[in-house]
């Protein structure tokens, strides 16, 4: 089969490669959809230590099961193998599997004609979803995991709340789509690139850049911070009002100092989430697949073998897309 292998930093090679042979209780899924995640584009850069070259990279994906116990069926994927045993996943937490593997990056990802994945790992698709739109489960899933713990934690509906989205790549643009879908009124997103911004005005959200548009300190009740840098975190800190919460989502760096000085006498809830669980990839697929979140044209596709161009062009900023999803 082909598959697009990370060599190094910034070098991506399209290559043959034989079949993984299928282990106990696994199916292989030939791969319609794949999504180009910004943790991909974190190990393309040869910074992300976990991730190891040569690996198929990758890691949101849907397909169709040729060969296991689901034959057939249309499907999605939990890209974190959890070992269904700790008191984590006991709990319902899976995402916190003190034994969790991953594809893309401990085994062969989705960068590829096909993968082997354990069947506990796959979500059946309703026929009315299709394979690009389904490629979305993963980072969907993880944007409404951190809205889910964020609302837990504020003191008034997340509706009636200031709320402020940093970054619209994926997450952050779908972020700010499930926002206004739960009835927040008083949303932006702030990105420094204007291909970004004008996808989101596109999408019908207030977006615009914090470099020359500073929001007032103590402004904001919910800040979503979907980048994950010194810059952003300063911002986060600076502008949420006293009482308010941060919810940290992005990993681009782990750079400069947290003022908790501010977090302390400003009484922030400041907290971070990772992925989401199985049931949290089940409502995103029913969330998507309801239409609930509008068009979804901000959307870019390419041949997998356009692969390395894609992660260049992301890697530069040169495409609006929010999304780039590969087709093998």
């Amino acid at each position: 089969m082909q598959a697009l292998f990370y060599v190094g930093p910034e070098a991506l090679e399209l290559r043959e490669t034989e079949l993984s042979p299928l282990a106990p209780g696994e199916s292989r899924v030939r791969i319609q959809a794949t999504g180009i995640c910004g943790s991909d584009l974190h190990a393309y850069h040869g910074h992300d230590p976990r991730r190891q070259p040569p690996l198929i990279l990758g890691h949101e994906a849907a397909g169709v099961v040729v060969e296991g116990a689901m034959v057939g069926k249309r499907v999605t994927m939990n890209p974190l193998i959890v070992c269904g045993r700790c008191e984590y996943c006991l709990s319902g937490r899976q995402n916190l599997c003190s034994n969790r593997t991953m594809i893309g990056m401990t085994r062969a990802g989705s960068f590829a004609e096909s993968l082997t994945i354990p069947d506990h790992c796959l979500i059946e698709l309703p026929e009315t979803l299709s394979p690009v739109v389904a490629a979305l489960t993963e980072p969907a899933a993880t944007a409404l995991h951190g809205i889910q713990r964020l609302e837990r934690v504020l003191a008034r509906p997340l509706a009636e709340a200031r709320v402020l989205v940093i970054g619209a790549g994926a997450v952050g643009l779908l972020a700010g789509l499930m926002l206004r879908q739960r009835g927040v009124r008083n949303l932006q997103l702030a990105d420094t690139n204007p291909l970004r911004r004008q996808t989101a005005q596109e999408a019908g959200l207030d977006a615009f850049d914090p470099v020359h548009q500073a929001l007032a300190d103590d402004s904001i009740d919910a800040v979503f911070d979907c980048v994950g840098a010194a810059a952003t975190r300063r911002m986060g800190v600076a502008v949420v009002r006293p009482g308010g919460a941060i919810m940290h989502l992005g990993l681009q760096d782990n750079e400069g100092s947290l003022d908790v000085r501010a977090v302390t006498l400003k009484e922030i809830a400041f907290l971070g989430a990772y992925t989401y669980t199985t049931t949290d990839l089940w409502a995103t697929v029913a969330l998507l697949d309801s239409g609930a979140l509008g068009e979804l044209g901000w959307v870019e596709t390419r041949p997998l073998e356009e692969g390395s161009q894609a992660f260049a062009d992301l890697a530069a900023g040169r495409t609006a897309a929010a999304k780039v999803v590969l087709l093998p």
